[in-house]
């Protein structure tokens, strides 16, 4: 049975074609089928086939939040981020209309959490809704820690020159005492992600190179012990990428990228 949640797991149930017998009483036997009849266990439903992902566990991380904008002292405490500390987290940047990066990152999570539901993976999702504020940034890293994820993915769209356009994927970066159990494996994550979004969008024109930027500063990174990649969607800043952004079409199209490289990386011989 599968399970999307923040908390505890799923609760048991009896096999399939189970009966208890709570008077203790033993069972009569079953009349031996005849000629022409049907034993009760062959009209059983056969086995469902195993979905792709079934066992993965991925951790899909929304960036931002509904209520930063309205809790600055909270979001401006300094946290755990690797040798260094930081802001628990940030408000986010907006396109020239107003729509702000927060509701873009939660609504595309809600998009790759179901696909990658439908193909049997356990998804975590890091907050709950819209409209609380943070986790911090190590706390985000930490629920993936906890749930001892395969995989983890903080979706984001960045701020950047409203002259540029196109996406890119962050890997951690070596940062001594902290990311090096994680640097291959996010490294092909990255990749992967990168290879498959592409299909979608180009890479980003104004930063990283071939759509792959390398980080040692971003705490949801640093604090992470399973691999792990923030992928920036699309500059929200930029006309061309806003109109995308702001697509639900799109929106389908991005996650269908997404979970496509998450699944690609999960699939690995």
């Amino acid at each position: 049975m599968l399970c999307l949640s923040l908390a505890t797991g799923c609760a048991g149930s009896l096999p399939e074609g189970a009966r208890p017998n709570p008077e203790g009483t033993a069972d009569l036997p079953l009349p031996t089928p005849g000629a022409g009849e049907t034993a009760a266990g062959d009209n059983a439903a056969p086995p469902r086939p195993q979905l792709p992902l079934s066992g993965a566990t991925v951790v899909v991380d929304p960036g931002h939040n509904g209520g930063n904008a309205e809790a600055a002292s909270e979001i401006n405490k300094q946290v755990p981020a690797g040798p260094e500390k930081k802001a628990c987290d940030t408000v986010g940047a907006s396109t020239g209309d107003g729509y702000p990066e927060h509701e873009f990152n939660w609504d595309l999570s809600l998009r790759v959490r179901d696909r990658l539901a439908a193909e049997g993976a356990t998804v975590v999702l890091t907050r709950p809704d819209n409209k609380g504020v943070g986790p911090c940034v190590n706390e985000r890293a930490q629920i993936g820690n906890d749930a001892e994820a395969d995989v983890a993915i903080s979706i984001h769209a960045d701020g950047g020159p409203a002259s540029g356009r196109g996406f890119h994927v962050i890997a951690p970066g070596e940062v001594a005492g902290y990311t090096e159990p994680i640097l291959e494996p996010s490294r092909i994550l990255a990749e992967d992600l990168r290879d498959e979004f592409v299909e979608v969008q180009p890479h980003a024109d104004y930063l990283a190179d071939e759509g792959l930027d390398f980080r040692t500063d971003l705490g949801g990174l640093n604090m992470s012990t399973v691999p792990k990649v923030f992928l920036e969607v699309g500059n929200m800043r930029n006309s061309t990428d806003a109109a995308n952004l702001t697509d639900p079409d799109w929106r389908d199209e991005a996650a269908e990228a997404i979970t496509a490289g998450l699944s690609r990386y999960l699939l690995r011989d």
